[in-house]
């Protein structure tokens, strides 16, 4: 049984539509890159996974049940996390309050020991853990926005155009850490993003969309090699 899947959805802002019938599934412990142009979808099907949007037509089932029509504070506590593009943490509260935040569906103790592990992927965060959020660099910021999401210990992991307007060497570093969380944790990650070269290097498979819908899937080395893949999505 896959870990997520997404049933048919149709996501609709008044007459614009946002994404068209998508489909595809997420296994278990591993990494799938949602790629596509601006405007494509890829962000409005993350929010339709949490619950952030509504949809009439389709499903998206976690471990085989449904999620249609939860809140997206429900959905968090059955194990979804979510990172969302622009960072967007809170930027008057400071680094250790942000995370906190994060955790609010765990115990105080487990939030200590969570945060404990944040601070191993990102020691730039123990650093500035009572710094205002933000008074932090685009990267930390970043970096800070993946771990308040971690903090509620979640099974998948949603990301949404991480890499916006970061320098290669951090998005780089973001990559590995990833990679790092994901080995140690099993998580099961939905990454969206433009930034397609990097995207596929850190994925197993991707789903590529056009206009809200699925137009190739497959492993994402071999779409990395595929001329056609190439010249549309990574520019080469």
């Amino acid at each position: 049984m896959p870990a997520l899947r997404v049933d048919g959805v149709r996501v609709r802002y008044g007459s614009i539509l946002g994404t068209d019938g998508i489909s595809f599934e997420l296994a278990p412990g591993e990494t799938l890159a949602l790629v596509g142009a601006n405007g494509a979808g890829k962000s409005s099907t993350l929010k339709a996974i949490l619950g952030m949007v509504s949809y009439l037509e389709g499903d998206v089932l976690l471990d085989g049940q449904s999620l249609k029509g939860l809140k997206p504070s429900e959905i968090v506590r059955r194990g979804i996390g979510f990172s969302p593009e622009g960072r967007r943490v809170f930027p008057s509260l400071t680094v250790l309050e942000n995370l906190r935040t994060g955790g609010y569906t765990r115990r105080r103790r487990e939030q200590s020991e969570t945060i404990e592990r944040m601070f191993g992927y990102f020691p730039r965060l123990r650093e500035r853990a009572r710094q205002r959020a933000g008074s932090l660099s685009g990267g930390e910021q970043q970096m800070l926005a993946i771990g308040r999401a971690l903090m509620s210990r979640p099974s998948i992991f949603l990301l949404d155009e991480p890499s916006l307007g970061l320098a290669p060497v951090i998005v780089e570093r973001i990559g590995d850490i990833l990679q790092e969380i994901q080995r140690e944790q099993g998580l099961s990650i939905l990454l969206a993003e433009q930034n397609s070269v990097w995207a596929l290097s850190l994925a197993h498979r991707a789903v590529i969309v056009e206009l809200g819908r699925v137009t190739l899937t497959g492993a994402a080395a071999e779409l990395a090699q595929d001329p056609e893949v190439r010249r549309a999505y990574l520019g080469i």
